[in-house]
């Protein structure tokens, strides 16, 4: 029996809402260290012991030191320990390209109502005005080539924006048949997004629609925390919370340390309700 957790933060909801939705004896193709790589992680351990994943540089199946040692970085030894295939993101994308990337998941900088992700720069390019970033690294590719592609962020304004200042990693670029016709593989693209406090589909008009809420928020705030409103669906669904058994595996064998999870607000279950705990 599952028993669904009474204290957890933002970052651990997220997370263990990703694990739920990996598909086992599926490749996913996971950006470098936090929350994507958390996610596949937690979801071989408890629910898919046979899915297959790609780190963001290439690198096939490693398990690395963990817990002692968290995969927090690539292109280490460290963080390939006990990999199937020591590969290169050349490697990764050639596979993709040719089909055998069910789904990549990837954190975002900014996202915008087509599913488009920068990482690059916000405000003006031109001219070095702009805030720079590192930019996308292989997130680009996995964006590109990937079947599927679940995106990640926080419920913010400045996460949330009609338009990214710059595309890093394409989504549907400008609407429906914008992929196909500037190159990229047919039948792909951005499939959901998740933040702390909900979760995001598209429509048949390739355009952002909320699905789902935490049940520590309402929709209204999920609406204030961006900065153009999406489609809704006609009922929106409650997450669950996570578990006692998935938080145990998470904060043990996972991310000991917290670097990944210790972020956000926390949660608990006060008077049968989850509400953000009192700071």
């Amino acid at each position: 029996m599952s028993t669904p957790a009474e204290q957890f933060s933002e970052r651990e909801f997220v997370i263990c809402q990703i694990a739920r939705l990996v598909e086992d004896r599926y490749i996913y193709w996971v950006g470098g260290g936090g929350e994507p790589l958390s996610s596949a992680l937690l979801a071989k351990r408890m629910t898919a012991p046979n899915l297959q994943y790609l780190t963001e540089d290439g690198v096939v199946g490693p398990e690395a030191l963990v817990p002692f040692d968290p995969l927090m970085t690539m292109i280490s030894s460290r963080a390939n320990y006990r990999a199937l295939q020591w590969g290169t993101m050349n490697y990764a994308a050639d596979l993709a390209h040719l089909g055998y990337v069910d789904y990549g998941i990837l954190n975002t900088l900014q996202v915008d109502r087509f599913g488009n992700v920068n990482s690059t720069v916000v405000g003006k390019y031109a001219g070095g005005e702009g805030r720079r970033f590192g930019g996308p690294g292989g997130a680009d590719s996995i964006a590109a080539l990937a079947w599927r592609t679940i995106l990640i962020t926080d419920q913010q304004k400045r996460k949330f924006v009609d338009r990214v200042d710059f595309i890093s990693s394409p989504g549907f670029l400008d609407g429906p048949g914008a992929r196909e016709r500037h190159g990229l593989p047919p039948n792909t693209g951005p499939w959901r997004v998740y933040t702390p406090w909900a979760r995001f589909g598209y429509d048949k008009n390739c355009q952002l629609m909320l699905q789902a809420i935490a049940p520590f928020v309402t929709v209204e705030q999920v609406l204030e925390e961006m900065s153009f409103k999406p489609d809704i669906a006609d009922t929106i669904e409650i997450m669950e919370v996570p578990t006692d058994e998935e938080l145990l595996v998470l904060r043990t064998e996972i991310d000991v340390g917290g670097q990944v999870t210790d972020r956000g607000r926390w949660v608990e279950l006060k008077d049968g309700k989850y509400r953000f705990a009192q700071q």
